[in-house]
């Protein structure tokens, strides 16, 4: 398979990802009427709070592991030979 194929079957898999991430809720959410469902969510929606919420603490969590992987890859380096 030349370089050429494995590019363009590349770039249709992204185009076509990005097709149907962008079509599909649209298609979804104009079936669903005039857009009832925002306005009902909008209604009742809370204030956001300040402080650490969950989303907040999902991310420290992903920077946490990302920082002992690094420092682990780092460590492993320095290592002198067996």
């Amino acid at each position: 398979m030349s370089a050429w194929d494995k590019w363009r079957g590349r770039l249709g898999t992204v185009l076509g990802t990005v097709g149907l991430s962008v079509f599909m809720p649209v298609a979804a959410w104009a079936s669903s009427g005039s857009g009832e469902i925002v306005v009902r969510a909008g209604q009742n929606a809370r204030p956001a709070k300040p402080g650490f919420g969950g989303f907040d603490c999902c991310l420290m969590v992903v920077f946490g592991i990302g920082l002992l992987v690094v420092l682990l890859i780092k460590l492993a380096r320095n290592r002198p030979p067996d």
